[in-house]
Protein backbone atom coordinates (compact mmCIF):
# COMPACT_ATOMS: atom_id res chain seq x y z
CA UNK A 1 0.00 0.00 0.00
CA UNK A 2 1.32 3.80 -0.88
CA UNK A 3 2.25 6.05 1.88
CA UNK A 4 1.64 9.56 1.91
CA UNK A 5 4.36 10.43 3.61
CA UNK A 6 7.20 12.84 2.58
CA UNK A 7 10.87 11.59 1.39
CA UNK A 8 12.60 10.46 4.70
CA UNK A 9 16.45 10.48 5.17
CA UNK A 10 18.74 8.71 7.85
CA UNK A 11 21.43 10.59 8.97
CA UNK A 12 24.01 8.41 10.40
CA UNK A 13 27.38 9.53 12.51
CA UNK A 14 29.37 7.65 15.06
CA UNK A 15 28.19 10.59 17.19
CA UNK A 16 26.35 14.40 17.34
CA UNK A 17 28.89 15.56 14.99
CA UNK A 18 26.25 14.38 12.16
CA UNK A 19 23.59 16.95 13.65
CA UNK A 20 26.31 19.53 11.66
CA UNK A 21 24.95 17.89 8.25
CA UNK A 22 21.82 16.94 9.37
CA UNK A 23 20.87 20.91 9.94
CA UNK A 24 21.91 21.94 6.36
CA UNK A 25 20.16 19.07 4.80
CA UNK A 26 17.02 21.10 6.94
CA UNK A 27 17.61 24.09 5.91
CA UNK A 28 17.81 23.37 2.49
CA UNK A 29 14.86 21.09 2.75
CA UNK A 30 13.01 21.72 5.75
CA UNK A 31 10.18 19.54 4.91
CA UNK A 32 12.08 16.19 4.69
CA UNK A 33 11.20 14.15 7.94
CA UNK A 34 14.89 13.30 9.29
CA UNK A 35 15.83 9.92 11.16
CA UNK A 36 18.75 10.49 13.23
CA UNK A 37 21.21 7.58 14.47
CA UNK A 38 24.08 8.07 16.11
CA UNK A 39 27.01 4.73 16.95
CA UNK A 40 27.91 6.13 20.51
CA UNK A 41 28.18 3.56 22.44
CA UNK A 42 31.01 3.05 19.64
CA UNK A 43 32.53 6.70 19.53
CA UNK A 44 34.98 7.47 18.44
CA UNK A 45 35.52 5.59 14.74
CA UNK A 46 39.12 7.26 14.45
CA UNK A 47 41.14 4.57 16.58
CA UNK A 48 39.03 1.28 15.91
CA UNK A 49 40.13 -1.01 13.31
CA UNK A 50 38.12 -1.00 9.61
CA UNK A 51 36.49 -4.26 9.74
CA UNK A 52 34.69 -3.52 13.65
CA UNK A 53 33.50 -0.16 11.73
CA UNK A 54 32.26 -1.62 8.92
CA UNK A 55 30.15 -3.74 11.38
CA UNK A 56 28.95 -1.34 13.51
CA UNK A 57 27.80 0.62 10.67
CA UNK A 58 26.18 -2.30 8.33
CA UNK A 59 24.26 -3.66 11.92
CA UNK A 60 22.93 -0.67 12.96
CA UNK A 61 22.23 1.03 9.82
CA UNK A 62 20.41 -2.45 8.67
CA UNK A 63 18.13 -2.12 11.59
CA UNK A 64 17.27 1.02 10.84
CA UNK A 65 16.35 0.46 7.43
CA UNK A 66 13.76 -1.86 8.68
CA UNK A 67 11.77 0.43 10.92
CA UNK A 68 12.47 3.70 9.47
CA UNK A 69 12.77 2.72 5.62
CA UNK A 70 14.96 5.75 4.89
CA UNK A 71 14.58 6.86 0.50
CA UNK A 72 18.49 7.69 0.93
CA UNK A 73 21.50 7.17 3.64
CA UNK A 74 23.31 10.06 4.73
CA UNK A 75 26.78 8.98 6.85
CA UNK A 76 27.99 12.01 7.83
CA UNK A 77 31.16 10.41 9.10
CA UNK A 78 34.28 11.35 7.51
CA UNK A 79 35.90 7.71 9.06
CA UNK A 80 33.12 5.47 8.15
CA UNK A 81 32.69 7.20 4.94
CA UNK A 82 35.92 5.91 3.66
CA UNK A 83 35.62 2.46 4.78
CA UNK A 84 31.75 1.75 4.79
CA UNK A 85 30.49 3.22 2.05
CA UNK A 86 30.62 -0.04 -0.99
CA UNK A 87 29.57 -2.35 1.82
CA UNK A 88 26.20 -0.42 2.46
CA UNK A 89 25.88 -0.49 -1.44
CA UNK A 90 26.09 -3.86 -1.56
CA UNK A 91 23.45 -4.59 1.04
CA UNK A 92 20.55 -2.17 -0.11
CA UNK A 93 19.56 -0.42 -3.21
CA UNK A 94 18.75 3.26 -1.16
CA UNK A 95 21.25 5.87 -2.53
CA UNK A 96 24.14 6.14 0.55
CA UNK A 97 25.96 9.88 0.51
CA UNK A 98 29.35 9.74 2.10
CA UNK A 99 31.88 12.53 3.12
CA UNK A 100 35.20 13.90 2.36
CA UNK A 101 36.81 16.78 3.61
CA UNK A 102 35.61 19.80 1.34
CA UNK A 103 39.00 20.49 -0.04
CA UNK A 104 38.27 21.51 -3.34
CA UNK A 105 35.52 24.19 -2.87
CA UNK A 106 37.75 25.52 -0.40
CA UNK A 107 40.35 25.85 -2.95
CA UNK A 108 38.18 27.67 -4.95
CA UNK A 109 37.69 30.50 -2.36
CA UNK A 110 41.23 30.59 -0.93
CA UNK A 111 42.92 33.86 -1.75
CA UNK A 112 46.21 33.72 -0.54
CA UNK A 113 46.62 30.09 -1.73
CA UNK A 114 47.21 29.13 2.02
CA UNK A 115 44.46 26.35 3.67
CA UNK A 116 44.22 24.85 6.79
CA UNK A 117 42.62 21.71 6.95
CA UNK A 118 41.10 20.87 10.38
CA UNK A 119 40.44 16.89 10.49
CA UNK A 120 40.75 14.09 13.60
CA UNK A 121 44.54 12.59 13.79
CA UNK A 122 42.96 9.28 11.51
CA UNK A 123 41.69 11.71 8.63
CA UNK A 124 45.12 14.13 8.03
CA UNK A 125 46.43 10.52 7.53
CA UNK A 126 44.82 8.85 5.12
CA UNK A 127 46.20 8.66 1.81
CA UNK A 128 42.64 9.64 0.32
CA UNK A 129 43.68 13.38 1.69
CA UNK A 130 46.55 13.27 -0.40
CA UNK A 131 45.13 12.43 -3.46
CA UNK A 132 42.15 15.12 -2.72
CA UNK A 133 44.84 17.91 -2.45
CA UNK A 134 46.63 16.55 -5.47
CA UNK A 135 43.49 16.96 -7.82
CA UNK A 136 42.12 19.95 -6.47
CA UNK A 137 44.73 22.03 -4.35
CA UNK A 138 47.98 21.12 -5.85
CA UNK A 139 48.84 24.94 -6.38
CA UNK A 140 48.37 25.72 -2.59
CA UNK A 141 50.08 25.25 0.73
CA UNK A 142 48.22 22.78 3.11
CA UNK A 143 48.71 23.12 6.69
CA UNK A 144 46.93 20.39 8.38
CA UNK A 145 46.18 19.51 12.38
CA UNK A 146 44.57 16.51 13.37
CA UNK A 147 43.65 17.15 16.92
CA UNK A 148 42.76 15.09 19.11
CA UNK A 149 40.14 16.75 21.43
CA UNK A 150 38.24 18.75 19.13
CA UNK A 151 35.86 15.72 18.79
CA UNK A 152 35.16 15.66 22.26
CA UNK A 153 34.86 19.00 23.21
CA UNK A 154 32.31 19.05 20.69
CA UNK A 155 30.82 16.00 22.20
CA UNK A 156 30.62 17.77 25.73
CA UNK A 157 29.08 20.85 24.22
CA UNK A 158 25.36 18.73 24.24
CA UNK A 159 25.44 18.33 28.14
CA UNK A 160 26.38 22.26 28.48
CA UNK A 161 30.29 22.21 28.92
CA UNK A 162 32.41 24.94 27.63
CA UNK A 163 35.02 24.46 24.94
CA UNK A 164 38.38 25.19 26.48
CA UNK A 165 39.03 28.53 25.07
CA UNK A 166 42.75 28.28 26.07
CA UNK A 167 43.36 24.97 24.76
CA UNK A 168 42.06 25.61 21.50
CA UNK A 169 43.62 28.88 20.83
CA UNK A 170 47.13 26.38 21.27
CA UNK A 171 45.88 24.24 19.17
CA UNK A 172 45.52 26.73 16.37
CA UNK A 173 48.52 28.18 16.07
CA UNK A 174 50.37 26.07 13.43
CA UNK A 175 47.37 27.95 11.09
CA UNK A 176 48.01 31.36 12.16
CA UNK A 177 51.59 30.59 11.60
CA UNK A 178 51.17 29.51 8.28
CA UNK A 179 48.73 32.70 7.75
CA UNK A 180 45.92 30.60 6.21
CA UNK A 181 42.70 32.07 4.78
CA UNK A 182 41.05 29.60 4.59
CA UNK A 183 40.17 26.30 6.83
CA UNK A 184 38.22 22.77 5.82
CA UNK A 185 36.49 21.46 8.64
CA UNK A 186 37.63 18.14 8.08
CA UNK A 187 35.39 16.64 10.48
CA UNK A 188 31.24 17.13 10.89
CA UNK A 189 31.98 17.48 14.80
CA UNK A 190 33.26 20.71 13.82
CA UNK A 191 31.04 23.17 12.63
CA UNK A 192 29.81 22.53 16.26
CA UNK A 193 32.76 24.40 17.69
CA UNK A 194 32.63 27.02 14.62
CA UNK A 195 31.66 30.28 17.36
CA UNK A 196 34.91 29.10 19.43
CA UNK A 197 37.08 28.49 16.10
CA UNK A 198 36.23 32.16 14.78
CA UNK A 199 37.14 33.33 17.98
CA UNK A 200 41.12 31.49 17.93
CA UNK A 201 41.10 32.38 14.31
CA UNK A 202 40.15 36.00 13.80
CA UNK A 203 41.91 36.20 10.49
CA UNK A 204 40.53 33.28 8.77
CA UNK A 205 37.98 34.64 5.82
CA UNK A 206 36.26 31.50 4.37
CA UNK A 207 35.32 28.25 7.03
CA UNK A 208 34.33 25.26 4.39
CA UNK A 209 32.57 22.39 5.20
CA UNK A 210 30.53 19.35 3.41
CA UNK A 211 26.97 20.15 4.60
CA UNK A 212 25.96 22.26 2.21
CA UNK A 213 27.14 19.80 -0.34
CA UNK A 214 25.48 16.75 1.23
CA UNK A 215 22.36 18.60 1.58
CA UNK A 216 22.45 19.43 -2.61
CA UNK A 217 22.86 16.14 -3.51
CA UNK A 218 20.20 14.41 -0.81
CA UNK A 219 18.08 16.64 -2.75
CA UNK A 220 19.36 15.85 -6.31
CA UNK A 221 18.70 12.02 -5.14
CA UNK A 222 15.13 12.74 -4.73
CA UNK A 223 14.77 14.55 -7.92
CA UNK A 224 16.64 11.23 -9.66
CA UNK A 225 14.12 9.37 -7.74
CA UNK A 226 11.27 11.11 -8.96
CA UNK A 227 10.26 12.52 -5.38
CA UNK A 228 9.07 15.43 -4.60
CA UNK A 229 11.53 17.57 -3.14
CA UNK A 230 9.19 19.69 -0.03
CA UNK A 231 10.55 22.62 1.18
CA UNK A 232 11.89 24.36 -1.83
CA UNK A 233 10.39 27.43 -2.25
CA UNK A 234 10.37 27.93 1.51
CA UNK A 235 12.55 30.43 3.66
CA UNK A 236 14.65 28.63 5.81
CA UNK A 237 14.19 30.99 8.69
CA UNK A 238 10.38 30.51 7.87
CA UNK A 239 10.89 27.02 8.22
CA UNK A 240 12.47 26.85 11.36
CA UNK A 241 9.65 29.11 13.20
CA UNK A 242 7.30 26.26 12.97
CA UNK A 243 6.24 24.03 15.62
CA UNK A 244 6.66 20.83 13.51
CA UNK A 245 9.42 18.66 14.93
CA UNK A 246 12.62 18.27 12.51
CA UNK A 247 13.51 14.82 13.87
CA UNK A 248 11.55 12.29 13.58
CA UNK A 249 13.52 10.16 15.39
CA UNK A 250 17.36 10.67 17.42
CA UNK A 251 18.56 7.28 18.17
CA UNK A 252 21.74 6.33 19.83
CA UNK A 253 23.09 3.30 20.16
CA UNK A 254 24.41 3.61 23.95
CA UNK A 255 22.56 6.11 26.07
CA UNK A 256 21.15 9.17 24.74
CA UNK A 257 23.29 12.09 25.68
CA UNK A 258 22.55 14.47 28.63
CA UNK A 259 20.61 17.42 27.08
CA UNK A 260 20.18 16.07 23.72
CA UNK A 261 16.61 17.33 22.90
CA UNK A 262 17.12 20.85 24.17
CA UNK A 263 20.80 20.78 21.98
CA UNK A 264 19.02 19.68 19.01
CA UNK A 265 16.17 21.82 19.52
CA UNK A 266 18.48 24.94 19.85
CA UNK A 267 20.00 23.78 16.32
CA UNK A 268 16.47 23.57 14.46
CA UNK A 269 16.68 20.08 14.87
CA UNK A 270 14.12 19.41 17.70
CA UNK A 271 13.45 15.43 17.56
CA UNK A 272 10.02 14.14 17.93
CA UNK A 273 11.54 11.27 20.24
CA UNK A 274 14.83 10.46 21.35
CA UNK A 275 15.94 6.50 21.98
CA UNK A 276 19.19 5.34 23.70
CA UNK A 277 20.38 1.97 23.43
CA UNK A 278 18.97 1.05 20.59
CA UNK A 279 18.19 -0.98 19.10
CA UNK A 280 18.32 -3.36 21.98
CA UNK A 281 16.50 -1.37 24.47
CA UNK A 282 14.29 1.01 22.28
CA UNK A 283 12.60 2.63 24.92
CA UNK A 284 11.24 5.86 22.90
CA UNK A 285 11.29 9.06 25.11
CA UNK A 286 9.43 11.86 24.32
CA UNK A 287 11.68 15.06 23.04
CA UNK A 288 12.65 17.04 25.88
CA UNK A 289 12.80 14.27 28.77
CA UNK A 290 16.52 13.34 27.77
Amino acid sequence: MKTTRGPRILVFDSGVGGLSVADCIHRQLPGLDLVYLADNAGFPYGDKPEAEVVERCTRLIASALGVYAPDVIVVACNTASTVVLPHLRAMTSVPVVGVVPAIKPAAAKTVNRRIGLLATPATVRRPYIDRLIEEFASDCLIERIGHPGLVSWAERLVAGHAVPEGELTEAMAPFRSAAVDTVVLGCTHYPLLLESLRKSLPGVRFWVDSGEAIARRVAWLLAEAGLAVPGADVHPDDALAGEKTAVLAALFSGPAPEGIAPFMAGLGLLPAQVAGNWPAEPGVRAAGSA
